[in-house]
């Protein structure tokens, strides 16, 4: 089905030929296919969708487009995707737990999209570290710490990255049929044998209604299942930031400190990845996973494949030991009070995003150099009993004019009330294949 005839079925909501869309995908992936039709394509998704079969084929088309990874070894090869939020370093815990489990986790990820931090970026918070390497060293690394969490490189899901740019230029990101074959193309092509998803809903994340993260989280288990990896997902909470701290080394130092000290650290960010990598572990075909996940935390195993894994990508071999001066730090460091007393009520976790990118800690456009050490610590969550005066959140930034915007921001994005709100839970649904 030649490109115009393809776009045309799709506007009319038709039902495709076996093959179309793997072979629309190639065209992409070529230059076959003009970016006049991709941008044609990507409309007619957005306004018509492709129904469940269609995200399948999509999906797998995206994937066999570029290189497709396979592997042998003696553990089942697993990741895990989230979608997007604030104050998530999750994947800096999950993945050294899941390799001290005795699985293999070759993570392809990405950088800070909006108001969302990229764990690659909090990764090269690490003086010397580069996520930037060839297969044969994410396999080599993978197969010797057990975890490597990496950039994808141009030849994994071409067709997707081509068809990303356009989609950003033509206003259909929000396509759940083209985010669901994007996301998942990518992982997939890794050769994973399981997949778990943490799918974001709250002020922090880009679904911020139940039902928007409960399509999503049905239509990645389906199309991930479909196209041939066992996937299941956690719907949770993102009405606050999930470690108390934003910003990328900040982020880290949260994460060395939760592998360091235990669940104490950090609860919501210890339990979330704990729960995520038991469900990726079953997945996997290893019982008992969340028991074993927990233990290879507080062991001090979890932290030893981390450090190996930062040390591999050309980080410092001390780490373990002596994190706290590897990371780099802001020029000026500050608290943001409460101009009031009372409950925290509601976070915005959105604005507060916003403010650390515009400290510098993320990208206003894709040019832009990320400052690893500006951003927000100690943030105080929902529920806290705060006297006027008393802290909302410690800011760190590179000027006083940076420090005075974000403050005031900051300010902003805090509700204070006469009472506590209602504990929202920290995984608010399951969605299994």
């Amino acid at each position: 089905m030649e490109p115009r005839a393809l776009i045309a079925a799709v506007r009319r909501g038709e039902a495709l030929p076996e093959g179309a869309l793997a072979r629309f995908a190639a065209g992409l992936a070529t230059g076959e296919v003009s970016d006049a039709q991709a941008g044609a394509f990507a409309m007619a998704v957005m306004l018509k969708g492709l129904g469940e079969a269609g995200r399948v084929a999509l999906t797998a088309g995206f994937r066999d487009s570029g290189r497709v990874l396979a592997w042998d070894l003696p553990g089942p090869v697993i990741d895990k995707h989230s979608t997007g939020g604030v104050g998530d370093p999750v994947s800096l815990i999950l993945a050294p737990a899941l390799a001290a489990c005795g699985a293999y986790v070759p993570m392809i990820s990405g950088r800070g999209l909006g108001h969302t931090g990229g764990t690659l970026d909090k990764l090269e918070a690490v003086p010397g570290v580069s996520t930037q390497v060839s297969e044969r060293e994410l396999r080599a690394i993978t197969e010797q710490v057990g975890c490597a969490i990496v950039g994808a490189t141009g030849e994994i899901a071409p067709a997707d990255r081509r068809l990303y740019a356009i989609r950003d230029v033509t206003g259909t990101v929000e396509s759940i049929d083209l985010i669901t074959a994007s996301i998942l193309s990518k992982k997939l092509a890794a050769g994973l044998d399981a997949l778990v998803l943490d799918v974001k809903c709250g002020s922090g994340a880009f679904m911020k209604r139940p039902e928007e993260a409960r399509a999503l989280a049905e239509a990645l288990t389906a199309a991930g299942t479909g196209a041939g990896c066992p996937t299941d997902a956690l719907i949770t909470d993102m009405s606050q930031p999930l470690a108390p701290a934003m910003g990328n080394a900040l982020e880290v130092a949260v994460c060395m400190s939760v592998l360091s000290e235990g669940r104490a650290a950090a609860p919501r960010l210890h339990d979330l990845s704990v729960a995520l990598a038991g469900r990726a572990l079953e997945l996997g075909g290893i019982p008992g996973g969340a028991e074993k996940a927990a233990a290879a935390i507080a062991s001090g195993e979890a932290l030893e494949r981390l450090c190996e894994m930062l040390a591999a990508l050309g980080g410092p071999p001390d780490m373990a030991e002596d994190w706290r001066t590897h990371l780099p730090a802001a020029e000026i460091v500050g608290d943001v009070t409460a101009p009031e007393g009372g409950f925290v009520t509601a976070i915005d976790g959105e604005a507060l995003g916003h403010a650390v990118v515009a400290l510098g800690g993320g990208r206003q456009v894709e040019s832009d150099r990320v400052n690893p050490a500006v951003g927000l610590s100690d943030i105080a969550a929902l529920g806290t009993e705060l006297a006027p005066g008393a802290p909302l959140c410690t800011l760190h930034a590179a000027t006083e004019e940076d420090a005075f915007a974000a403050a005031e921001a900051v300010r902003a994005a805090f509700t204070l009330g006469e009472a506590p709100p209602p504990q929202m839970p920290l995984i608010l649904e399951e969605v299994r294949s």
